[in-house]
């Protein structure tokens, strides 16, 4: 018996239309339970036993969990519960309508509002009357404390397998799962030979990037094992890589809980998200070393991580092309902070931006010296090991070569395998069946093109290895280079990226320091030991390219009375060139007077000084400007010109002295004879 013989049902709500939610908490839920979704549509049915005309179906929430998560379908529901359009909402339970009382009780608010019915296969809820209310609430809550309890249960399934290190979601490339939760390294041969080159190869290149680049240009492809596809081989990508260099499982340890998470609030709504990787393994949730065999050792894969955090550009940064040797390793003996390169095209040098305050930076010097000074320390600390370096960069150059004939190799044998397979299966068919036949041969001659593109590639590489080859006379000048480290070094083939990588293979860092006209350094070596270097520092205008101090003088005195394009325009009139040659432009000028500590001239700094150009004087005094320029001649009129064309500067009171009045009136001579008269007759 339901509800509908007590007259639960009204006309008023017959005449509005019936609301059917349909909802599964997951993907696999919608393709698997597949009877449970027949029977929530099957609900329609049902609304229009009861009498309703209308009935709508919403189903767009399939695949969503209920508890509290974003779902579209849900709020469309709510939406219309609120126009007063909906007479009754059914669904198969409470649990399919939410998982959390947040969403069940507002249903339930606004249901009891606008005079809308709940209901299920078996009975019809009234939300505004209190013992239906009291019902449909006891039901919401049976429903979240369920989905707690499974939820519970769960992760404590989880954590006690990951605690004995048997939980694998997915395992990498390289890796096969065998009897009692444990792992082992792939038997292909091709996969191993594959990921070991990726961890060789950063240990040469000791760059992500740079890893990246390599595997591009030289179009290797390494084993990725895709959700829904396998395992595939493919040209690697950047993020490929750092996972697979980042993944410890390669160390031959089982690790647990790596990723974090965090709980937020999002328009009304909570959010678990991740919060990224945790880097130390010292937080993870669980961590078992020497767990299977890896690829490589735990001590590797640690040196591998902080090589990777090292690259970051806020940490040190990876070696990149430029022309400043310490990039990366410098770092300020005053506040601590790792120092900048400065590179304006032309000088390079190392600065310390410090806090940026009113005080500028910390340090400031040219990295010419100090790159050459770091350099000849390293290379008399190196030298004893020269011969042995040079030996083992021969030998590792052949490895290199091996290793990538090995892939090519394996790779080889898995295509000659697959056209094996493929010829068979052709050989097998009868030739009278051709919805078979043609595409056993179409997929046989496919298996062949790639047989003979690995061929091609195995050949190509056993040439290069071999053009590549030293004879022994090579191999004594080869080793000639190790006893003279310093020609090497200077080489126009060592770039400076290969010096980078020398430098920090040798040093940790180097503390700069500035007393009077010196740069302290204070070196750092990977060993543990310290060095202390002394180098000159050029001072305030001194370069390598520095003008004649003769232009340093007449700039700082061009530069109390005219502006910097000015002062450009008066040095080409007078021929005169910057320390490299060049003509005067505003911005030579402006850097000039910076190098030097030459202030720029400021509008009015000749009047605070009391001081006039000859046309200002001329003015003042009502008189022509050839005039004063005669008074000057003749030692009358006290001034001082610079340079010639430089403005005349004639301070204000050497206009009020009585020898210019007299000499401007015409009552006294134009010169210091006594004998010259004025044509003055009245």
């Amino acid at each position: 018996m339901t509800r509908t013989e007590h007259g639960l049902l009204t006309a008023d709500h017959l005449r509005r239309k019936a609301l059917v939610y349909v909802r599964q908490s997951s993907d696999f839920q919608v393709r698997n339970h597949v009877e449970r979704q027949r029977m929530q549509y099957a609900l329609s049915d049902h609304a229009r036993e009861l009498g309703f005309g209308e009935v709508e179906v919403i189903d767009d929430d399939q695949g969503t969990s209920g508890n509290g998560v974003e779902r579209p379908g849900f709020d469309r529901l709510l939406a219309a519960v609120c126009r007063a359009e909906v007479g009754l909402v059914l669904s198969l339970e409470a649990s399919r309508l939410a998982r959390n009382g947040r969403d069940w009780h507002t249903l339930l608010d606004f249901c009891a509002i606008v005079g809308c019915l709940v209901g299920d296969r078996q009975r019809v809820y009234d939300p505004g009357a209190a013992e239906d209310r009291l019902f449909l609430g006891m039901q919401g809550g049976f429903s979240e404390m369920e989905l707690a309890l499974f939820r519970e249960r769960s992760q404590e399934s989880r954590a006690t397998l990951a605690q004995r290190g048997e939980l694998f979601t997915t395992l990498p490339a390289g890796y096969e799962k065998v009897d009692c939760g444990l792992i082992e390294r792939s038997p292909d041969q091709r996969q191993r030979d594959a990921i070991g080159l990726v961890f060789a190869k950063f240990a040469e290149l000791r760059s992500v990037r740079q890893l990246w680049l390599w595997f591009r240009r030289e179009q290797v492809e390494i084993p990725v094992r895709l959700p829904g596809a396998g395992l595939v081989w493919k040209l690697p990508t950047d993020t490929g890589l750092r996972s697979m260099l980042g993944n410890p499982i390669y160390a031959g340890a089982y690790a647990f809980g790596r990723s974090g998470q965090e709980t937020v609030i999002e328009n009304g709504r909570k959010r678990v998200r991740r919060s990224g990787r945790i880097t130390n393994p010292e937080e993870w949730a669980v961590l078992l070393k020497d767990r299977h065999e890896g690829y490589i050792t735990w001590d590797e894969y640690e040196r591998n991580q902080d090589l990777i955090a090292a690259n970051n550009t806020k940490v040190r940064g990876a070696v990149r092309e430029g022309r400043a040797l310490l990039a990366g390793l410098m770092r300020c003996g005053v506040c601590a902070r790792r120092m900048f390169v400065r590179d304006n095209g032309k000088a390079v040098g190392y600065q310390c931006r410090g806090d940026r305050g009113e005080e500028g930076c910390c340090l400031n010097f040219g990295a010419v010296r100090v790159d050459a000074a770091v350099s000849e320390a390293v290379l008399a600390a190196l030298q004893p090991l020269g011969v042995e370096a040079a030996l083992r960069a021969w030998e590792g150059r052949s490895e290199e070569g091996l290793a990538e004939e090995r892939l090519a190799r394996s790779a080889l044998e898995e295509a000659r395998y697959r056209a094996e397979r493929a010829q068979a299966q052709f050989e097998a068919v009868e030739p009278g069946n051709h919805n078979v036949f043609h595409n056993l041969v179409s997929k046989w001659e496919r298996c062949l093109v790639e047989v003979r593109n690995c061929e091609e590639r195995l050949a190509a590489l056993e040439a290069r290895r071999q053009r590549a080859g030293l004879t022994p006379q090579e191999r004594e000048a080869y080793l000639a280079l190790g006893e003279d480290l310093e020609r090497v070094w200077w080489h126009e083939r060592a770039t400076p990226p290969l010096r980078k990588a020398v430098l920090r293979a040798a040093l940790v860092e180097i503390i700069a320091t500035l007393e009077d006209n010196r740069i302290r350094l204070l070196l750092h070596w990977k060993g543990g030991d310290h060095t202390e270097l002394e180098v000159v520092r050029y001072q305030p205008g001194q370069t390598r390219w520095g003008a004649a101090r003769e232009t340093v003088e007449l700039v700082r005195e061009l530069s109390r009375s005219l502006s910097d394009p000015l002062i450009a325009s008066l040095l080409n009139r007078l021929g005169e060139r910057t320390g490299k040659g060049n003509a005067w432009t505003r911005t030579r000028v402006c850097a000039f007077r910076a190098s030097h500590g030459i202030a720029v001239y400021r509008e009015g700094e000749r009047r605070e000084r009391g001081e006039l150009v000859l046309a200002e004087a001329a003015e003042r005094l009502g008189v022509a400007t050839w005039q004063l320029q005669r008074l000057i001649r003749t030692g009358i009129l006290p001034a001082r010109q610079a340079c010639k064309g430089a403005p005349w500067l004639i301070a204000e009171t050497a206009l009020e002295t009585p020898e210019v009045r007299a000499a401007l009136s015409g009552k006294g001579p134009l010169t210091a004879d006594p004998n010259q008269q004025n044509l003055n007759f009245q």
